[in-house]
């Protein structure tokens, strides 16, 4: 996702807040579209630092690549997170990349220290 200015992203995020999208992505709905398993392997994969959250709103691979189960864990969760972006845009009529982008502050926000998020630049930054 690429906005000419950070203001920009703030008044989508903001749109999408009040229209009750910024929730949307952490709802049941996403949990749903994600196993137990898959969240269990990605939540392990964060504690290592080997998965970490990105700018656009889906899960990366900090360090290039992981083991098989880690990497079908992301796709799975990053295949909900795509649906849910999906829904997100059409309910408040934006782009998909607009919902995948504040809902990504929101997640980068979440992060807890020692973990990793990519910022707009794509650098990993351990927080």
């Amino acid at each position: 996702m690429k906005h000419s200015n950070g203001k920009l992203g703030v008044a989508i995020a903001a749109a999408l807040v009040v229209a009750g999208v910024g929730a949307a992505v952490l709802s049941p709905a996403v949990a749903v579209a994600q196993s137990a398993a898959a969240k269990a392997a990605v939540d392990a994969a964060k504690a290592r630092g080997d998965v970490g959250e990105q700018s656009d709103g889906y899960l990366g691979l900090v360090k290039g690549s992981a083991d098989a189960a880690t990497t079908a864990a992301v796709a799975e969760i990053n295949a909900g997170r795509t649906a849910a972006y999906r829904e997100a845009a059409a309910k408040t009529a934006v782009t998909v990349d607009a919902a995948a982008g504040a809902t990504a502050a929101q997640l980068i926000g979440r992060v807890p220290a020692g973990q990793f998020y990519r910022d707009p630049q794509g650098k990993w930054v351990k927080k």
